[in-house]
Parts: structure tokens; C-alpha cells; sequence
């Protein structure tokens, strides 16, 4: 295609047929380890690791490349443990009174509980929004699309790039969460999406023995 000044030439990396499948299989088999730590040591983390993982994330596709997406990176302990608190209520409230009995039976094997240390032990928690508008070159606004989709795909690969990265992660989501748009100042028509815990594992840290579906059961070649 010629330069037409709105276009640049395509940057792409092409393998042989037998390196593609070295890799792809290389890449599954690291990203199989990936699991969801729930014990985090206080263990700092170099701070480019972080900033790296979100310029990742920011790389993403999205609808019209709106970028509907803002990062909060929050290493402050006074902030973590406003989280904490404020995550906490919303969390005793879901177990004790909003949560059906069938979701409760749902993360039993999880052993997961309205008990969030996490929020506070981990050095970093980045929080997700969701943006619905933008604004545009003379300060109008503008409307985003595909914003859930874009989100969600900036996220694994947020949550991909920290796994490379050698950094442990969770993906916490207590509900509601507009308590993060107070804490974090953030504007009302955003939608806080998830929090991404980061960090390294407690030393002797478990996790729930849990399985993933084989290909068979997750995909069909038609």
C-alpha cells in the first residue's frame, strides 16, 4: 500500500512452519503456569517491570484504536489499605447477603472469603477502568466503542506480559466497585473494571489444584 501519510508499512516477524509451532508451544506451556496467587510477599518490584507490563496493555487492539482504557497504579500503603477496607465491606456483603447459594458452591474448591490481605501485602495493585468516552483533539466528546472487548483483551495481555515478566498476579473483582472511582479520583463515567494484583508469592504459597478443559472441549476446526 503506498505511504499516503495516514498509513506506515507493516512491521511484522515471520518463522519457518517448525519454529511457529516451537513457539506457540513454548508459549502455552509458560502461560499454563500462570495462576492466581492469593499469598503475596511484601517483596518490592522494580517499578519498569510495571510500567512495561502496562505499556503492553496499552498496545492492544481496540474499537476505532479508542484506547478506552485507564491504568491505575496504586504503591501507595495509606491508598492499598483504603482499598482494602472499602473492597472488604463490598466483599462481606456479597458473601453474607447478595451471593446465591449455587455461586457460593461455585468457589468453594477456591476457598476464597470476604478476607482480602492481599490488597494491602502486594507492592502494587493496578486498577482497570473502563472508559466510555473520550475526548477528542479540540475537547469534544467522544463516544468509544467496543469497550468491554477492547478492555478485556488489554487486560490478558496485561496479565500475560507480568507472567513473562516473572511476576505473580490476581484478578480481583469485588462488586459493585465505585468505591475505586472515590478512592482513585477517577471520573463518574468511567467504570472501574478489575483490580490486577501484582507482586511475588509468600513463600510457601498454595494454590487451588485445579484443571483447564483439554482442546477438545474448548474448540472445534470447522
Amino acid at each position: 500500500m503506498a505511504d499516503s501519510g495516514q498509513f506506515a508499512p507493516l512491521q511484522f516477524e515471520q518463522f519457518d512452519d517448525a519454529t511457529k509451532i516451537a513457539r506457540a508451544r513454548t508459549f502455552y506451556h509458560w502461560m499454563q503456569q500462570r495462576r492466581s496467587v492469593r499469598d503475596f510477599s511484601n517483596a518490592p518490584i522494580p517499578r519498569e517491570v510495571i510500567e512495561q507490563a502496562v505499556l503492553t496493555a496499552g498496545s492492544a487492539p481496540s474499537g476505532a484504536n479508542m484506547q478506552p482504557w485507564h491504568f491505575c497504579v496504586v504503591e501507595s500503603a495509606a491508598v492499598k489499605q483504603e482499598i482494602r477496607m472499602a473492597a472488604e465491606a463490598e466483599e462481606r456483603e456479597f458473601y453474607e447477603r447478595r451471593a446465591s447459594e449455587e455461586w457460593l458452591d461455585a468457589l468453594a474448591p477456591l476457598g476464597t472469603d470476604a478476607h482480602k490481605p492481599f490488597l494491602e501485602t502486594a507492592p502494587y495493585l493496578i486498577v482497570i477502568f473502563l472508559k466510555k468516552f473520550s475526548e477528542g483533539a479540540a475537547g469534544e466528546q467522544r463516544k468509544n466503542y467496543y469497550t468491554s472487548e477492547s478492555v478485556g483483551i488489554a487486560t490478558g495481555m496485561l496479565l500475560a506480559a507480568l507472567h513473562n515478566a516473572g511476576v505473580a498476579t490476581l484478578t480481583h473483582t469485588p462488586s459493585p466497585m465505585k468505591f475505586l472511582n472515590q478512592i482513585l479520583g477517577r471520573p463518574g463515567d468511567e467504570r472501574p473494571y478489575m483490580i490486577v494484583v501484582a507482586g511475588l508469592p509468600a513463600e510457601g504459597a498454595q494454590v487451588p489444584a485445579i484443571g483447564k478443559k483439554p482442546l477438545g472441549e474448548i474448540a472445534e476446526f470447522i
